[in-house]
């Protein structure tokens, strides 16, 4: 039996071989690209304009990091693409919804939150909510460019621009994974090409001559070069250009079925199509604000908060750095790379000559995620929740190429890992000590914000650090009439592991009185 089996596996190998041979490709690349312009009417639009529906995943913000992306209802859509004025004008209305309230990017959200993004070339900028003041967006300028180009029409455009050389392959494709297929296999065609000097977009053509999906690279502090991809599909006719009705996007790969997976984030927004308007083209004023703008520099306030205790502000996301005797750790490695360098920096200006030996990381998401290879880097520990372990191992702290955007642990990475050199995982509660002065870890059970969220206290300064499930409100405003679920979840945390605070020192905002916390909450005197 086995000798058969070996040799009918033997004939499978041949015959897949002999199926998946691509014959002598009748077509050029410009040629498919010609008749998909023609079958799309792509030539003859020069800008259009359509709105619609759907849902938005909040990307890098699942509850649990093997949990998609979470979901909040998209209540209004509406984008306008000028493919000759290289510009774009996207707009989002966002709300709760019927979808779970569960994990970060603001959810729950209250009531409608309204967000309009712009670009024109490389000028980008933003407006927010009612405010009519743009918000210049330089940092964003080069993905909202890409972004624009990653669509049917914009595909096409792109791939058939001077100095794009794009290059066509074949091959077969069929259903969904997870079985044998029902859906016959297809032949598609794929044209890629390099955009903006350095994504590679690939589209896949179908028998019909339309784009039904374009997919690229994007750099992520976490993921590194992570897949950014469109579905386009129910097609129709508008003033003779054809156009999708329905665009299903994801970011990061959507291979639940391939285990190992230890991230089950995929499905970044999907939106049914309403209404389309082509070729009543504007042009965009762009603020002279976000012409001029530039990327400012990262910026680290560093305030002392006790013996050997450093609150790190200076910009959205916040960082504290504790002394001890031959070592300090630090509790967040936020946002990214730059960020995370200019806390190192600080943290060595105030504290000289000792290394940093453990990196206190809050939670999974990935803006709280985004500098932990960097710290690693650095040679600190990362302490973690252990659900956070085989995500952190396999796909975080690993040392795979990054093309897009290199960090210090691809492009100079150490000698070998070790376990205890890597990371260290807390079940319920972890203690930092040398001796003389703790750091304590503690899980918070039951955060509607994170699964495996982390909240450090200092017992000797009655210092809590804790992230993203209170932001204090400035001082003269109102108190929430229903405390948020998240914040309450801290409170009753800090109650049952009995911890005595003065002070909570958030990860956002600013570090005011336990009082102020317990006003926020609806609860009175002290603990």
């Amino acid at each position: 039996m086995a000798r058969y089996i070996t040799a009918l596996c033997g004939a499978l190998v041949l015959v897949t071989a002999m199926v998946a041979r691509p014959s002598a490709q009748a077509q050029t690349a410009q040629a498919v690209l010609q008749a998909v312009a023609q079958a799309q009417g792509t030539n003859t639009l020069k800008c259009v304009t359509y709105n619609g529906a759907g849902y938005v995943g909040m990307v890098g913000q699942a509850y649990d990091i093997r949990d998609d992306w979470p979901r909040v209802e998209l209540a209004n859509y509406s984008r306008t693409l000028n493919f000759e004025e290289k510009s774009s004008r996207e707009e989002r209305v966002i709300r709760q919804g019927s979808y779970p309230p569960r994990g970060g990017g603001g959810i729950p959200i209250q009531g409608e939150q309204r967000v309009v993004e712009f670009v024109v070339d490389r000028a980008a900028w933003t407006l927010q909510g009612a405010n009519t003041m743009p918000v210049p967006a330089p940092a964003a300028a080069e993905m909202r460019q890409l972004d624009m180009w990653l669509n049917p029409h914009g595909f096409v455009k792109a791939a058939m621009a001077p100095g794009a050389n794009p290059v066509l392959i074949t091959r077969w494709e069929s259903g969904a994974l997870g079985g044998l297929s029902s859906v016959p296999m297809r032949r598609l065609r794929i044209i890629s090409f390099t955009a903006l000097g350095k994504y590679r977009v690939n589209g896949t053509i179908n028998e019909q001559n339309l784009v039904e999906r374009v997919q690229t690279w994007v750099p992520n502090p976490v993921r590194g070069d992570m897949n950014y991809e469109g579905e386009f599909s129910q097609w129709r006719d508008v003033s003779g250009i054809k156009f999708p009705g329905n665009f299903h996007h994801h970011q990061d790969w959507d291979d639940e079925t391939q285990p190992p997976n230890y991230s089950g984030g995929h499905n970044r927004i999907t939106f049914t199509v309403k209404d389309v308007m082509v070729n009543q083209c504007a042009a965009t004023p762009v603020p002279e604000a976000a012409r001029t703008a530039t990327v400012p520099p990262v910026r680290v306030e560093t305030t002392k908060m006790g013996d050997g205790v450093y609150y790190l502000t200076g910009g959205s996301h916040h960082s504290m750095a504790v002394e001890f005797r031959d070592f300090t750790a630090l509790i967040e490695a936020p946002q990214d790379e730059r960020r995370t360098l200019a806390v190192i920096e600080a943290v060595y200006k105030v504290i000289p000559n000792k290394p940093i030996r453990y990196v206190v990381n809050s939670h999974n998401h990935f803006d709280h995620l985004g500098g932990i290879r960097t710290a690693f880097h650095e040679g600190a520990t990362i302490v973690t929740h252990h659900s956070n372990r085989e995500f952190y191992k396999q796909e975080v702290l690993t040392y795979a190429a990054r093309t897009l955007e290199p960090d210090r642990l691809s492009l100079y990475p150490p000698t070998e890992f070790a376990e205890g050199y890597q990371l260290e995982t807390v079940d319920m509660r972890g203690t930092i000590s040398d001796g003389t002065r703790n750091l304590d870890v503690y899980y918070v059970q039951g955060s509607p914000h994170a699964e495996g969220m982390l909240m450090a206290y200092l017992p000797k300064e009655k210092i809590l650090v804790e992230a993203d499930v209170y932001t204090p409100p400035a001082p003269d405003a109102q108190m929430p009439a229903t405390p948020p679920p998240a914040a309450l979840n801290l409170y009753n945390n800090v109650m049952n592991y009995k911890l005595d605070v003065a002070t909570i020192a958030g990860l956002h905002g600013r570090a005011v009185p336990w009082s102020d916390f317990l006003r926020f909450v609806g609860k009175t005197g002290t603990n």
